[in-house]
């Protein structure tokens, strides 16, 4: 005998295939784009398809992809974090601090991704006991934790050049750079957690109907402050890695952090509406967005186009996943 909860676990049969049809269309179109690219930045630059500079590509964007897994989660149940910049700031700063305090590497780890859980936590306590839209709440805390990390360190860097710290972000186990496995671990953590797990069910029944969900006794706050807390921890994660990139917790780190790790997630097919998205299609659309910035680069194009383009791919995502959602 079926439950109310097992009713709001997941859509019909069909329009679950319906749904994983469509995505599936998106996602190899999205690979073609890819390949589309690929091809023409290679023959504008002979430089671009070397195995150091896909292996580079792929570095740039892990700390992007690391923290895309868990906001493709937020947008899926209908919610969205704009403080991830400023949560990246932070936690590297507070990570930075703690290891020129005590050399220790695991404790900076855990200092800063403790900052990372109790910001993500505060975001989705106010978001689900506050009623507060996620927009608007982590606005402020995208502003408040900014602010922190200027008043910590009076503007200025704090720099960790010991080679144990460093290590997290230069690396290599073998020929592969360290941020790239940890980006390739949380990746496949979040597409368990999404596809395989009760908990992966519940996120898409919320983002497709949050009343249906609570009604049938599934406990949405708590899913709420979960989502959050995740990529709390996942932005203070990236956090450090980019501190161990650049030997310095910078207060002006993740400037703009939060558009690219957005648009990774919309352009890769997660629909701003809630209820559907992949984290396949968040690592596609994180790597599109990965090539067109460093083709451009190798290009000299300047930044200011770079953030127009950007600007634009949102635009165009978001367009087509509404003319989606109309012909459903």
């Amino acid at each position: 005998m079926k439950t109310k909860t097992d009713r709001v676990e997941g859509p019909g049969v069909t329009s679950k295939l319906a749904a994983t049809m469509r995505q599936s269309a998106r996602g190899l179109c999205l690979l073609a784009i890819l390949v589309v690219l690929c091809t023409a930045f290679s023959l504008l630059s002979p430089s671009f398809m070397t195995v150091d500079n896909i292996m580079n590509v792929i570095r740039q964007v892990s700390m992007i992809a690391i923290t895309a897994v868990t906001m493709t989660i937020v947008i899926i149940i209908g919610g969205i974090d704009l403080s991830v910049g400023a949560v990246l700031a932070f936690s590297g700063i507070i990570s930075a601090t703690v290891f020129t305090s005590t050399g220790s590497v695991a404790l900076s780890i855990s200092a800063g991704l403790a900052v990372g859980v109790l910001i993500g936590f505060f975001n989705g306590f106010v978001s689900a006991k506050g009623r507060i839209a996620g927009f608007i709440a982590t606005l402020a805390t995208m502003s408040v934790f900014r602010g922190f990390g200027y008043i910590l360190t009076g503007g200025y860097p704090i720099s960790v050049l010991d080679e144990k710290f460093v290590a997290i972000g230069t690396g290599y186990v073998g020929p592969v750079p360290i941020p790239v496995i940890i980006m390739a671990i949380v990746l496949l953590l979040g597409h368990f957690l999404t596809q395989q797990t009760k908990f992966g069910r519940y996120v898409y029944a919320l983002g497709g109907n949050e009343q249906a969900t609570r009604w049938s006794g599934i406990n949405v706050d708590r899913i709420k402050i979960v989502a959050y807390t995740l990529n709390g921890v996942c932005a203070a994660l990236s956090g450090i890695i980019l501190t161990a990139r650049l030997g310095s917790g910078q207060p002006s780190a993740g400037n703009g952090f939060e558009m690219d790790v957005i648009t990774g997630v919309i352009v890769g097919g997660t629909s701003l509406a809630g209820g559907s998205g992949s984290i396949v299609g968040t690592l596609i659309g994180v790597l599109l967005i990965g090539v067109i910035n460093n083709g451009m680069d190798i290009m000299n194009i300047s930044t200011y186009y770079q953030m127009t383009v950007k600007g634009l791919i949102i635009l165009i995502a978001v367009y087509v996943d509404t003319l989606t959602r109309k012909s459903e």
